[in-house]
This record gives C-alpha cells, sequence and structure tokens, in this order.
C-alpha cells in the first residue's frame, strides 16, 4: 500500500501524513538485544509513550568479509522493522556508513583497513566503491520499509556526526546521493553534536543536534541556522557509556527528565539515545581516544530507562508519565517484569591450555616481519578482525625488549611459555630474562576494541604494527596464529578430547570449562566472574562478551535464550587469574558511580 505524505519539514514543526507530528523517539540497536527480546523491548517503548523508534544499522555485522552479507537470524533488519511497525512505532533509519555508536570502527568492516592508504569517510575510491556495493545491497532491504511503499520508516540518517570529522566536503553530499540514487525518497537528516553543528550542511538534508544538557544556547543556535524548520534533538543522551578502569556512568532521572520537559514545551522532537543500551556481545565494543586510548566495556546499559536486562528503571516511570501528557488516549500497560533466575554455582571441570589450543587455530602465517591482524590471510583473504592475535619468533639471549608503541593494543608477554610481563599502549618496554641457546618468544596481542569516534579512526589496525626491537634490533622471523575465537573455532574447541581435568594447577592463560544444567524453561542471568583476571566468556558458543577484574563491570549478560534446558557449556578464556568456580546473579554489580552532570561539558563529546 502506498501513501501519499510522509515525514515533512517544510515548516517549524514537523508533518506526518499531513497533521502535526512531534518525534517521541527511542533507540534500540537490534544487534545489541538478544532477538528473542525484540518484542518485550519495543512492547515497552511503546508502553512508554514513544512513537518512534531509531536504530542504526552496523556495517561490519552485515559485511564481515568483503561481498558477503548477513541479514539473517539475530541480524535481520527487516524483521525487527517490520516488528516496530506491528507494535505501532515509526522508524527512523541511520544506515551509516558509520555510526559511532560506541562501536568496534564506528560500525567500519575492518577489511577496509587492508589498504595501507585507506581515507575512511572520505571520498577516497577505496572507500566509496566499497561503500557503494553496501548500499547496493543494504537498501534492496530497506527500501520496500519505507512510508512511500507502506513501510514504518518515516526518515532516513545521512552518515553520522561528520561536522566532528569533516575530512572531506564532498562526502556527505556523496552519502546523500548513495540513497538517493537508489530510490530512497523519504525525509532525509544529519546528526551532529555542538561541535560538529557548525559544519556546512547538505542541500536538502535537515539539521539535528545531539547533547545531554541545554548549555550555550544550543537549541536557539540551530533554530538560527535553520530558520522555519523543524527542531530535533536526534541524540538526547539519557546516560553514557563506561569505559573500562573508570566509575559507571550515571545521569540522575530528576536532571534528565528536567532537560525532556523544557524540550518538550519548546516544541522540540526528541530521541532518547539510548531508550535501551542492551550489550556490545563479542569482541564489538568501540573505545575513545582523545590522547590516551580507552576501551568501552561489553556492558552497554548507559543508564538508560530500560536496563541492560530490560527492567523498567526510576528514568522509565517519570518518562512514561511524561509523555502520557502527550497522548489523547491511555498508553498501553507495561509488560510483565523478564524473569531472571539465579543459578546456583558451576565449578570448573576441566582446562586446555592456550598453548594446546593452537592445533584448533587455522594454520599458522610465517613472515619475516609482524603483520597486523587486518592484513593476515585468513577469513578468505578478509584479515583478521577481532580477538587475539600470537606472535611467536626465536629469540638467543635475553635484554630490552621496546615495542616502539607498535603493540595494539596490549600483548601479554612469554619467553618459553612463561609469562615475564605485558606491553600495551603506556609501557613499551621489558626486560627479558637471560636463558641459554634458543628460546620462543609469544607475544599474544589483543584487539581490545577499535575507536569509534575521533580523528584516530584511521589508525585503527590492530596486532602488531611495526618493529619490535630486542637490544635495538628488530625482531624477524615469525610465526603468526589467528585466534579470533569464533564460533567455528569454539566449536572445534568443545569437541576436543585434549581437555585435562585437574584443574588445581591449570596453565595461564587457557580455556577453563564449566557445565550449567538448566532444569525447566531458561531464563535471563548474569555471570559473575568473582576471583578472575581478565579475558572472555562463551555459552555455548556464544560470546558474551569481556571479563576484566578492573571493572567497572563485573557483570556478564547471559539471556536465556541462549541457554537451553539440560546441559550447557560455560567456556571462559582467562588471561591471568582463574577461579574454580562461576557465579550467577539477577542483577548486576556496576560498581562505583560518578554523575556525568559533574563531567566537564568536553569530555561528553
Amino acid at each position: 500500500m502506498s501513501r501519499v505524505e510522509g515525514l515533512r519539514a517544510d515548516s517549524s514543526q514537523f508533518t506526518l501524513e499531513g497533521e502535526p507530528f512531534c518525534i517521541l523517539g527511542g533507540s534500540i540497536h537490534y544487534f545489541r538485544v538478544p532477538r528473542a527480546h525484540w518484542e518485550d523491548r519495543l512492547l515497552r517503548m511503546k508502553a512508554c509513550g514513544l512513537n518512534t523508534l531509531t536504530t542504526y544499522v552496523p556495517w561490519n555485522l552485515h559485511e564481515p568479509e568483503k561481498g558477503t552479507f548477513n541479514f539473517q537470524d539475530q541480524l535481520d533488519l527487516k524483521a525487527f522493522i517490520n516488528l516496530a511497525a506491528e507494535t505501532g512505532l515509526w522508524v527512523i533509519l541511520r544506515p551509516g556508513p558509520y555510526i559511532c555508536a560506541e562501536w568496534d570502527l564506528g560500525g567500519l568492516p575492518s577489511w577496509l583497513l587492508q589498504d595501507k592508504d585507506m581515507q575512511l569517510r572520505t571520498t577516497y575510491p577505496g572507500f566509496v566503491n566499497a561503500v557503494n556495493l553496501y548500499f547496493d545491497t543494504l537498501v534492496a532491504v530497506i527500501k520496500p520499509l519505507m512510508f512511500e511503499e507502506g513501510g514504518p520508516i518515516i526518515a532516513v540518517q545521512v552518515e553520522n556526526e561528520y561536522g566532528s570529522y569533516a575530512k572531506d566536503e564532498s562526502y556527505m553530499p556523496f552519502v546523500r546521493n548513495c540513497l538517493q540514487s537508489r530510490g530512497i525518497k523519504e525525509l532525509l537528516l544529519t546528526s551532529d553534536n555542538w561541535e560538529g553543528l557548525s559544519y556546512k550542511g547538505v542541500e536538502g538534508v535537515l539539521k539535528t543536534i545531539n547533547l545531554q544538557r541545554l548549555s550555550f544556547g544550543a537549541i536557539q543556535h540551530l533554530a538560527e541556522m535553520q530558520p522555519q524548520k523543524p527542531l530535533m534533538v536526534m541524540e538526547y543522551w539519557s546516560g553514557w557509556f563506561d569505559v573500562w578502569g573508570e566509575h559507571h556512568h550515571v545521569f540522575h532521572a530528576e536532571d534528565m527528565l528536567a532537560v525532556v520537559s523544557e524540550l518538550l514545551e519548546r516544541g522540540v522532537s526528541i530521541n532518547l539515545y539510548m531508550f535501551h543500551g542492551g550489550t556490545s556481545f563479542g569482541f564489538m565494543n568501540g573505545a575513545m581516544d582523545y590522547g590516551t586510548y580507552k576501551p568501552q566495556i561489553s556492558s552497554y546499559d548507559y543508564d538508560a530507562p530500560l536496563s541492560e536486562a530490560g527492567d523498567c528503571t526510576p528514568k522509565y516511570r517519570l518518562l512514561r508519565t511524561l509523555f502520557s501528557q502527550y497522548h489523547s488516549k491511555p498508553l498501553p500497560e507495561v509488560p510483565s517484569p523478564c524473569e531472571r533466575r539465579v543459578y546456583d554455582p558451576v565449578t570448573i571441570q576441566q582446562h586446555l591450555s592456550l598453548w594446546d589450543s593452537l592445533h584448533f587455530t587455522d594454520k599458522p602465517f610465517r613472515s619475516e616481519k609482524p603483520v597486523n591482524m587486518e592484513n593476515l590471510p585468513v577469513n578468505n583473504n578478509n584479515g583478521q578482525s577481532y580477538g587475539y592475535t600470537l606472535y611467536e619468533t626465536i629469540i638467543t639471549c635475553g635484554g630490552t625488549l621496546n615495542s616502539k608503541n607498535n603493540i595494539r593494543d596490549r600483548a601479554l608477554v612469554f619467553v618459553d611459555r612463561q609469562c615475564v610481563g605485558t606491553l600495551d599502549y603506556k609501557t613499551h618496554e621489558l626486560a627479558l630474562p637471560d636463558g641459554k641457546g634458543e628460546m620462543t618468544l609469544s607475544l599474544l596481542v589483543e584487539n581490545c576494541g577499535r575507536v569509534n569516534y575521533g580523528k584516530a579512526l584511521d589508525e585503527q589496525r590492530k596486532g602488531i604494527v611495526g618493529d619490535i626491537l630486542l637490544n635495538h634490533t628488530s625482531l624477524r622471523g615469525f610465526t603468526i596464529f589467528c585466534l579470533d575465537m569464533k564460533p567455528c573455532f569454539m566449536k572445534r574447541l568443545m569437541s576436543s578430547g585434549q581437555w585435562k581435568s585437574d584443574v588445581k594447577l591449570p596453565s595461564i592463560p587457557g580455556f577453563f570449562q564449566a557445565r550449567l544444567y538448566v532444569e525447566g524453561p531458561p531464563k535471563d542471568t548474569f555471570i559473575k566472574l568473582h576471583g578472575w583476571g581478565k579475558g572472555a566468556v562463551f555459552v555455548n558458543g556464544q560470546n558474551l562478551g569481556r571479563h576484566w577484574f578492573i571493572g567497572p563491570q563485573h557483570h556478564l549478560y547471559l539471556p536465556g535464550s541462549w541457554l537451553r534446558s539440560g546441559e550447557n557449556q560455560i567456556i571462559v578464556f582467562e588471561e591471568q587469574k582463574a577461579d574454580d568456580k562461576i557465579f550467577f546473579a539477577e542483577n548486576p554489580d556496576h560498581g562505583k558511580t560518578i554523575d556525568v552532570y559533574k563531567l566537564p561539558f568536553c569530555t561528553l563529546l
């Protein structure tokens, strides 16, 4: 069924189907929410009084290898958007190609970085060609979901926060044309924070702003830039994200409500970012780099109105009361809370050392010089995207090992498989012990997450990205193992007969296995790794994310839909310190908190 008139921005107020329309939006990322919970989260959004869903599209998940696309199962974008429509929500789609989102490389595929001259987010030919092929496939999926075609998508965002990057004046018109030339006719938007709003606009595209505080006259500034155009806060930051080693960010409900109330009173449309944050499962978290590299945690709770596990918070209840005033009919009932369960602790039964697990990796690659992750000849020559890479070479003496800051991002260093220290962005030198004859030097390098925002985006190659020196001499003759810990590797690992049952003296780093027996229908829970060090957790082959004792995250969300009745396999990859048990909890422990309202304004850009 085609319709006549979609979302329009022809006056100081939006219109939809010819009637005045205020966007009451909220962000939920389908790729951060287990598919089994999509419907529940969207129903909660509708019951809160919102009328519009916004979501990003992560290019790096949908095209993990060049030319190979995945829009199935957890990545079934069409099903998610149709579910929103069935729930009674309109949709604003934010397809990128760059999305930021505190997501690895801002959603850009890491195989783009195989080109040593790559210039991301520009009209560099290699990037343009890749974007065109991506949009060819993506638009074929989303075009039938447009308002014009009878679908729920009423607007599409052109890229994301480009004003803060602004490397190429031709780039934003190129992205706009990518959409329009493929038949996208709905309203187009850009989205920028205060810093980026000064960047010149794109013809025919409405500017919107991202903010948390009504400081510096931001809304008035936007109004003056676009006279007689509707005003919208595309990202009203309902909370904030967290990085490893710092406190959990909170934004008090009353402070948030005061700003949202004022925006609505002034007739400004709003999108809550996030309404429900969810989880950056696997190794998909991004990182910050404003001179110091800071990787983000796996939880994307964001202190949002719906918690990581989908609970209605005090923010939710306050917003529901507020938004109900903008509806002529009573709001739908809030769905019953999702039941969670605290399973009994499970005991580690077997372990497998990192060194024994190397049999289950793809064939190692030999190279005179170190090769960065993205340029390894693995994954059908698309390189390694995520996880760990092991570099080994032979040395004949000890001395001073110097990384020259070529470790990205963190390496455990071993001599003859005995750990002698760590190299990272802070520590570039390490003393190696003397020994007799030939010794094996091993560097287990972790990609802790690629930067997702800022000028460092082009410099996100991982692994070892240049020479490593021993006593001022460059090391040569490397054997390189890809440890991306994909499901196929985990499956080989799980079926191995080499697991050892003597867990009193385990080899670390290594894999630790326990079995959880679930009676009846599985429920959501949180895994609590008290007494463990750093690594990642896999349940029935699914990567839940990273754990690290430095916090603030101390629990990993485990969706019940990823469990099964009966026996479940839990594997912890551990780098530093193992315990003999895994515990469960009903709610997460976020650790010490810090109020984002007390942070300098510049830290929120």
